[in-house]
């Protein structure tokens, strides 16, 4: 190979900042695209390239500078730069077999998934494409060809080793030859692989991005930092990628102090299972090395709980409370050189025994929509309830950082800062880590029960199995037939019993529908044989309670309602026209449920997103 074909990161390497004299004097071949993030080159929501197609911004990224020039600060608000809605668009410029793509990039905020630059989908058994990109530790490059050894059609994710920094700038390249794979952080090569050759496998359509992961069926938006990427149609050599870095090597050692890495609160501080003497505080902080909940009877928070860290996420649990009392609370997070955060002052209320009246929200399917179910949240708020029951789906996709972070936490705020939390898992959570990393709840934390007032409450992950040989079904029996509370729930994402038109049998082009998850309904006999009052679900994105159900029967008394809640936020769906035994309400509303307890009365009340009152039912125990 020629001298000039090795020189690939001659460009992207030099940033912005450098002079034309500085650039001219570097010798080697031009990129075939190359984007750098400066004022002048953004004009609205359009980057007009250097070299290759413009590219369209989902929305205008800030623009800040350093001793080294400018760069373009992505939110991770759903933020990335298009440069084709269809690769198709673009691919007659695009590498075929042999390519380099390189960046200056800072990470601000982890993602399991996380992209920087190319096109992508990775679907099953359909994969294909190219990616630049990092998971929550590392930097990485993806690529699938057409003569993978393993078989067309599948990608290699090659992990860099450098554990990066947050809000440090890095040099990042990847190379393919046709025969093999390599990922370079900061001049030296972290990565390599042979499995794939040939010329590369492009999806049949799909967009071509900067600034994200996105595919067919996941986006996880960059929160961070760009100065720079560009694509080469040649293949760079060791010795040029670590020369070209040495001579910027002081821009990646500034970096590195120069304080990049911002002591700031990425999820604000929420409530988790309260007890009548004790509460767990959760927090997320980047930047931090350690953190405390200072709380007390009042605003003051003259007592200290130190809490314990996974990572960036920290936890303090505070015990030896007085049951039904009012305390204040604030988290503190600390960084290695002294600095401080500390969040706003907030109260909660501890649990109580039998015999106080007791109020509870019901919310379920919060995913995709952080503005309804913000709304849905203010409404609880007011309502001042003890605490919210949250039968699954919290988010879209539980892998992906950002639905946590930009969306359920933020939109549920205002009422998990100032009660606790009760959740259980969905189909949507994907049993992802990032649900066990949040959720401070007893172990195995997918199954639990907790009790509060004159209510017990039995929690189930129904994702798993459920069955009568089931882990579950079996610590179920025993928990259910040792309670002596005057009211006994269950939740659970899957409903035993549903109305819906499609989900259990297209009800519009058959008669033939399980009415239900089959699966779930294997513990209605649990239900019915220790006295479970009322079982909430979700999955539907509707609402749905039954007459009281015994036997494959609707009974006036002695059996179990089943209700669905899952109008949070997700995309609402609708009754089929088939009126079954089980039906009493249908109600197709984004909503919530509050569930009022006194002694043997209780008092079930549904409200609207508009806070409408629609469905009311008061049961009262003989």
């Amino acid at each position: 190979m020629r001298p000039f074909q090795s020189q690939v990161v001659l460009g992207l390497l030099i940033i912005a900042s450098y002079s034309a004299t500085q650039l001219s004097a570097h010798d080697g071949p031009d990129p075939i695209c190359h984007w750098t993030f400066r004022e002048e080159l953004i004009d609205g929501q359009k980057l007009k390239a250097r070299l290759g197609p413009d590219g369209k911004f989902s929305r205008t990224p800030e623009i800040s500078r350093d001793a080294w020039g400018q760069f373009a600060v992505f939110s991770g608000r759903r933020a990335e730069c298009q440069i084709a809605q269809d690769l198709n668009d673009i691919k007659q410029i695009l590498p075929v077999q042999i390519m380099t793509v390189a960046a200056w990039v800072a990470i601000d905020q982890p993602e399991t998934w996380g992209g920087l630059a190319g096109t992508i989908q990775d679907n099953g058994d359909a994969e294909s494409g190219w990616l630049l990109g990092y998971s929550d530790e590392v930097f990485t490059f993806a690529l699938a060809s057409k003569g993978a050894d393993d078989g067309d059609g599948k990608l290699t994710y090659l992990k860099g080793q450098t554990k990066y920094e947050l809000g440090r700038f890095y040099q990042v390249v990847a190379v393919y030859d046709g025969q093999s794979m390599q990922l370079y952080v900061n001049g030296q090569l972290e990565a390599e692989s042979n499995v794939q050759s040939g010329p590369l496998l492009y999806p049949s359509s799909g967009p071509f991005v900067l600034g994200a992961y996105h595919d067919q069926d996941e986006y996880h938006s960059l929160k961070g930092k760009l100065r720079e990427i560009a694509i080469y149609h040649i293949a760079a050599k060791a010795t040029w990628v670590s020369k070209d870095f040495e001579r910027l090597q002081a821009l990646a050692n500034a970096q590195s102090t120069s304080g990049q890495n911002a002591l700031s609160y990425i999820v604000q501080p929420f409530l988790q299972y309260g007890t009548q003497t004790g509460m767990s505080v959760v927090w997320q902080a980047g930047g931090a090395t350690s953190g405390d909940v200072h709380w007390g009877p009042t605003a003051e928070c003259n007592n200290v709980q130190p809490a314990t860290a996974n990572g960036q996420v920290y936890t303090g649990r505070i015990e030896g409370l007085q049951p039904n009392t009012q305390y204040f609370y604030r988290a503190v997070s600390k960084a290695a050189d002294g600095q401080t955060l500390q969040s706003d002052t907030s109260t909660f209320q501890t649990a109580f025994g039998p015999g106080t009246p007791l109020a509870f929200a019901v919310i379920s399917d919060t995913q995709k929509n952080p503005k309804v179910s913000g709304t849905i949240a203010q409404h609880v708020w007011g309502q001042r309830p003890h605490f919210l029951l949250l039968p699954g789906d919290l988010v879209d996709q539980g892998k992906r950082d950002s639905d946590w972070r930009e969306e359920f936490f933020p939109s549920l705020s205002p009422l998990i800062s100032r009660v606790p939390l009760y959740p259980v898992l969905g189909n949507h959570e994907q049993n992802a880590k990032n649900y066990f990393d949040y959720m401070d709840l007893p172990d195995p934390e997918y199954y639990y029960t907790f009790s509060y007032g004159d209510a017990d409450f039995f929690m189930i992950d129904s994702n798993r199995k459920v069955d009568p040989e089931s882990e579950q079904y079996r610590w179920l029996e025993e928990k259910l037939a040792a309670s002596k509370a005057i009211w006994k729930f269950a939740c659970h994402h899957h409903p035993p019993y549903s109305s819906d038109e499609n989900d259990y049998g297209d009800l519009w082009k058959t008669s033939h529908s399980t009415r239900g998850d089959l699966r779930v309904r294997q513990l209605v006999p649990l239900y019915e044989k220790y006295g479970v009052d009322i079982v909430w679900t979700g999955h539907i994105h509707s609402y749905e309670r039954t007459w009281p159900v015994r036997e494959g029967l609707a009974v006036t008394s002695g059996g179990t309602i089943y209700m669905v809640t899952g109008g949070g936020g997700g995309n609402l769906e609708t009754p089929g026209p088939y009126r079954p035994f089980f039906q009493n309400h249908v109600h197709r509303s984004h909503h919530y449920v509050m569930v009022h307890i006194h002694g043997k009365t209780l008092e079930l009340r549904s409200y609207t997103l508009e806070n409408q009152l629609f469905d009311t039912v008061t049961l009262q125990k003989q």
